[in-house]
């Protein structure tokens, strides 16, 4: 892959973005509290799309490494270690799927796609590495982190369900809403992106 002076600098544009956008982050109603929504996700995934799947993970890391220098970390750096991982497995399926057929239908099946291995990894990451940090780090019991969710989800009383009814549909939003967003301005983008010569 070549990496252009043109391209390093749309790297670094969505890198800062997507950083921009981070600090914009709130609580979904009904959701666990400890997971915030953003938007962060879009440029990460239209830097993807336009530059490829490998530019797109230097956009995640560019947009940790600002966080990182501006504000550090909290979590000894495992909230940034989720977080990329969370991202890159929401961005690159969908990147290899659209690199193929680069059209919007093809878009459309990459964020699907992203979607669901995002979410599964976001399951599987939480119950099983950042839960258990942070009830260590913390302090905490498996049983405060799920009276915390169930504080705003009665419904929430045991790990499964805070993976069926919390982690698994706060994924699907906050994914599926970038997915819409990302779809419906691509081909914009593109067009503006083709006119000006940057791909």
């Amino acid at each position: 892959m070549k990496f252009t002076a043109r391209k390093l600098v749309m790297i670094a544009i969505f890198g800062a973005l997507s950083y921009v956008l981070m600090l914009f982050k709130f609580p979904l109603p009904f959701m666990p509290p400890f997971m915030e929504f953003d938007l962060a996700g879009v440029p990460e995934l239209l830097g993807t799309f336009l530059l490829g799947p490998v530019s797109g993970i230097f956009i995640v890391l560019i947009k940790l490494l600002i966080k990182l220098a501006t504000v550090g970390t909290a979590s000894m750096f495992t909230g940034e270690i989720q977080n990329f991982l969370l991202s890159v497995s929401f961005i690159l399926p969908a990147g290899l799927i659209y690199q193929r057929t680069t059209n919007k239908g093809a878009a459309l099946k990459g964020m699907l796609a992203g979607t669901a291995v995002v979410t599964f990894v976001a399951c599987l990451s939480n119950v099983y590495f950042i839960i258990p940090f942070y009830t260590k780090l913390y302090g905490l019991s498996m049983d405060a982190i799920i009276a915390m969710t169930q504080a705003v989800n009665p419904m929430v009383d045991s790990v499964w369900k805070l993976v069926v009814i919390g982690i698994i549909p706060f994924n699907l939003i906050k994914y599926g809403v970038t997915t819409a967003i990302v779809y419906f301005s691509l081909d914009r983008l593109r067009a503006i992106f083709l006119r000006r010569e940057f791909l």
